[in-house]
């Protein structure tokens, strides 16, 4: 899976690339086509930090989520819930998908 963080006006510090990267690499559990994530991290204005999650899959299938929050950490975590319940949701409507009654 290829994973990718960038910074905007904002210096990211190691320690949070590597809660990133810790709790995105738990996203291909919930849908095995992610092979791309994308995190974009912005510093906003009064202190307010923006974070972007965008879950490349399978047949040109993406999965974008946003978050603001005055703690980064809490925002990441945030962020990754919502895409969790993004991909559980997408796999779950495939599965029914499969499996029509006649």
């Amino acid at each position: 899976m290829l994973f990718t963080v960038t910074a905007k006006h904002i210096e990211v510090p190691e320690a949070v690339k590597k809660h990133v990267k810790e709790k995105t690499s738990k996203l291909p559990r919930y849908y095995n086509g992610i092979n791309q994530v994308e995190v974009v991290i912005d510093g906003g204005p009064k202190d307010n930090v923006n974070v972007e999650i965008i879950a490349r899959g399978e047949h040109n299938k993406v999965f974008v989520v946003n978050e603001t929050d005055s703690d980064a950490y809490r925002c990441i975590d945030s962020a990754v819930r919502k895409l969790e319940e993004q991909l559980r949701r997408k796999k779950t409507r495939e599965r029914n998908n499969k499996h029509t009654s006649v």
